[in-house]
């Protein structure tokens, strides 16, 4: 069993906002694997399935962003999971690019609540995937720039981002977070 949770704010309201790329990423994967309905459970919104033969629940914390680890810690005591080994959370990153994708284990939470949270419920070890929203350029601007909605231009971009997580995902279930940085690359590269 993997945990995959996207961190984002729940409503309407914030349903395009930069900082809920990673509840769109994980309804993406639910819509490209055919996972069913979401349902409220742990704090959140969750949805099972399957992608391949590993069982897979999606997570979307209803919290709100600054308690995302009271869900996140909930579903992992229920199933007695160990971070480290079952947990991958996909979330929003200003101090990457707009739309590359990073993965990484374990680290600090370079000032996203939605990590700090998380670190704080379950500790810091569990797998990160960091989608790039970019940094508005001075700090003054970060916060209506996470804020705020993505641009008619980045639907495109968005979307494209969102599909390669969903389509590539099974690389992150069989380990080889290089082999699923690099699917995403080749296919959200601009063609010449």
């Amino acid at each position: 069993m993997q945990i995959f949770a996207g961190l984002g704010n729940p409503g309407a309201a914030y349903a395009l906002h930069r900082h809920n790329i990673g509840f769109m990423a994980v309804d993406s994967i639910a819509a490209v694997h055919g996972f069913g309905p979401f349902k409220s459970r742990f704090q959140g919104l969750v949805s099972e399935g399957r992608i391949g033969a590993q069982r897979v629940t999606l997570l979307k914390p209803a919290t709100y962003m600054n308690e995302s680890g009271r869900s996140v810690g909930e579903a992992l005591r229920f199933w007695k999971l160990e971070a480290a080994a079952a947990l991958t959370v996909f979330y929003d990153e200003l101090d990457l690019d707009p739309f590359k994708v990073r993965v990484k284990h374990g680290g600090g939470a370079a000032g996203h609540n939605g990590i700090r949270s998380l670190d704080a419920h379950i500790g810091a070890d569990y797998r990160r995937v960091r989608i790039g929203i970019g940094h508005p350029g001075h700090r003054d601007k970060v916060t209506p720039h996470v804020l705020g909605n993505f641009a008619k231009s980045e639907m495109d971009p968005l979307a494209d981002v969102l599909g390669a997580i969903a389509a590539e995902v099974p690389w992150l279930l069989d380990g080889d977070d290089a082999r699923f940085m690099s699917e995403i690359a080749r296919r959200t590269i601009p063609q010449r």
